[in-house]
């Protein structure tokens, strides 16, 4: 008999509709029983594409002994993508408590949302020292009985600590802090197989675009080298999906060979970002190529029929991990035949012995020749044979913010690899957002699925998707993105900022009230929703002219420079925010009928991050005027013309685009 979570649209949820333990949604209605009933919480956050999360489901949430003993508790599921307010306040207890953290997230707590205990994966037996489900749960069902005020006391210091671990410190940003994120990314950086500390290895795209940044400022090779290093090693290794595209989320091992096989879209949105600004500044087709059937894979297996992205693919199929993308010789023989077949095996290492359990993941480790082109009949014959043999769930829940990342990585392939499909199918996913994930006030939800859209937008929603619009403007040069921008910015201040101390909350002034309001500043897999709207409102200053962005950007710079200066490497986005502050910078204004093919043909070849670049038409003049007053004294004519200022002062406008100098 299904529990509460049957009515539910999260897919993660949805898994555990079925399970004997009586779950509750995270609801008013679960604290008001716990506390009716005088029971402690058994709180348990993860995702549906999470690994652990789904051993702990068999092992444990499956099992009618361990749903006796949660009868003792009210037990609440909760799927971290959709809320991740929640996950960020008990994240936070569990890395305080243990150190460490990850998903699964196990807490207990008191009716009043107050954790005592905290954890990640538990077996349900005690295994080699670790402790078991069954007699955690027994141990702390009798605690609640006999020793409640011990549990009561440990949660009543835990919440005073994590409600006083906001630091206010303001600091002035200065060139050092970048270069101290450079000395201390180098030390850390793995000089043979690219990426930084040891195994498991995460990609952290935006730490390479903050070095690349350091690259374009500086023209710093040992950067550059660090980051080509990392994405040659990180595309010719089992974390690239050599098939189907796509990288997974990260390595379990140093060389980038044996992969967590989960695919996110965040992940591969960023990673697209990466490569793309590494082909600008190498032109390196390599980079382009990789960049393409990564967006390829977004567009062919996360792309729903409305033109929002999906989460993201499991690591597993048929409960096995990474079945569905391993290969034996016999299988790539029987699909290519004996010649072509024993070629790829030869050229993606597919042996008798195998790379992971007894089977082989495709790679390109230690090859130097070029590698088959995506387009090659026999990568699609593979993919299309291995999509018989497994099925790989999809989590279907369309993410405001990952969705931004999508749009904006996206655009940026459209602009540098000549493909309008990418672009078009970016500005569908944004029209798609606008029109399904606002609501009656023109406030943004979190996720949609199945029709719903649900749960308040928080940070990231606001400042990612401000972010996106900036860079579809970037693009195209339509004017409403930039109004867009603008207008989420401006919500972003009233519903986030932190007026007192300084940064922004996680959540708005008037979301739902959790024990603490999260105030997150580190990157994590994704760039802190601070440093983004760092970066946004750094790049609306000069295309506003508007003091409000001005101010917000210098505050947040400040703030942000307080926080990050204990350990920089740990904030790489918003040392890039930064950069794009402290390094010269130019505006440019180009006048005419349509936006002149020389620009594009400029952006395509260098990142430009300090280039700000408005258009202004006949048909936008006073739409432009009216959000950057600045612009009504740029004539318009019959000719495109091009206005260059710099270093706070402007040269003689120019009609050949050759004769300007932006480089």
């Amino acid at each position: 008999m299904a529990n509460r979570l049957a009515n539910e649209k999260s897919p993660y949820l949805l898994q555990h509709k079925d399970n004997p333990v009586n779950w509750y949604p995270w609801c008013q209605a679960a604290f008001e029983k716990a506390k009716a009933e005088d029971k402690p919480i058994f709180l348990s956050i993860g995702y549906s594409t999470c690994h652990w999360c789904h051993v702990m489901a068999h092992e444990s949430f499956a099992d009618n002994e361990i749903a006796k003993l949660l009868d003792a508790f009210v037990c609440i599921k909760v799927d971290r993508e959709e809320r991740p307010d929640i996950d960020a306040v008990y994240m936070a207890v569990c890395q305080a408590l243990t150190g460490a953290g990850g998903w699964p997230l196990t807490i207990f707590m008191t009716p009043e949302q107050k954790p005592f205990f905290a954890g990640t994966y538990f077996p349900k037996k005690d295994r080699y020292g670790q402790p078991g489900l069954a007699s955690l749960l027994c141990q702390i069902s009798r605690l609640w009985c006999t020793e409640r005020g011990k549990l009561q006391d440990s949660s009543e210091k835990i919440t005073q600590v994590l409600q006083q671990s906001h630091v206010s410190e303001r600091a002035q940003p200065h060139k050092e802090i970048l270069h101290q994120g450079c000395s201390l990314l180098a030390k850390s950086f793995d000089p043979h197989w690219g990426g930084f500390g040891t195994a498991p290895k995460f990609p952290t795209p935006h730490t390479l675009l903050f070095l690349m940044r350091m690259q374009e400022a500086e023209g710093a090779p040992k950067e550059l080298e660090m980051v080509e290093t990392t994405l040659q090693a990180m595309a010719k290794g089992g974390l690239f999906d050599a098939i189907g595209g796509g990288f997974s989320r990260y390595s379990t091992d140093n060389k980038w060979l044996v992969p967590h096989f989960e695919k996110m879209l965040y992940d591969n949105a960023l990673l697209i970002l990466a490569y793309l600004e590494a082909y600008q500044l190498t032109k390196n087709p390599f980079y382009a190529d990789i960049a393409k059937r990564t967006a390829d894979y977004i567009l062919a297996e996360l792309t729903s029929p409305e033109g929002g992205f999906y989460c993201g693919q499991d690591a597993d199929s048929d409960g096995v991990e990474g079945k569905y993308y391993v290969f034996t010789p016999d299988e790539v023989l029987s699909v290519l035949g004996e010649q072509e077949g024993t070629a790829f095996c030869s050229a993606y290492h597919i042996t008798r012995r195998g790379n992971f359990e007894g089977k082989s993941i495709p790679n390109r480790i230690g090859k130097t020749d070029e590698p088959w082109n995506a387009g090659d009949p026999r990568l699609k014959r593979l993919g299309k044979y291995r999509k018989t043999r497994a099925h790989l769930h999809l989590d279907n829940k369309i993410l405001l913010s990952w969705n931004a990342w999508a749009i904006i990585a996206l655009a940026k392939a459209g602009l540098l690899l000549n493909a309008p499909g990418y672009t078009e199918a970016a500005i569908k996913a944004q029209r798609f957002l606008h029109e399904n994930m606002t609501d009656e006030n023109n406030r943004l939800f979190v996720r949609y699925c199945h029709g719903e859209a649900a749960h308040v937008g928080q940070l990231d929603d606001y400042a990612v998707y401000a972010l996106a619009l900036i860079s579809l403007y970037r693009i195209t040069f339509q004017f409403d993105y930039l109004k867009e921008a603008a207008l989420r910015a401006k919500q972003m201040m009233d519903l986030f900022e932190d007026p007192e101390a300084g940064g922004y909350y996680l959540t708005a002034h008037d979301a739902e009230a959790l024990i603490t309001r999260p105030k997150e500043t580190y990157d994590s897999a994704i760039p802190s929703g601070n440093a983004v709207a760092e970066l946004v409102l750094e790049a609306l200053a000069p295309l506003t002219g508007d003091p409000l962005f001005r101010d917000a950007a210098d505050r947040q710079h400040q703030f942000m420079a307080g926080q990050v200066k204990a350990y920089p490497a740990a904030h790489c986005f918003s040392l890039l925010a930064m950069a794009n502050a402290l390094y010269p910078h130019k505006e440019l204004i180009v006048t005419g009928s349509n936006p002149p093919k020389a620009l594009f043909a400029y952006l395509q070849r260098r990142p430009a991050h300090n280039l700000s670049v408005l258009f202004k038409s006949p048909e936008n003049e006073a739409d432009l005027a009216a959000l950057a007053p600045f612009t009504a004294a740029y004539p318009l004519s019959k000719n495109t013309v091009w206005y260059l200022c710099e270093n706070g002062s402007c040269h003689a406008p120019q009609t050949d685009f050759h004769k300007l100098r932006l480089s």
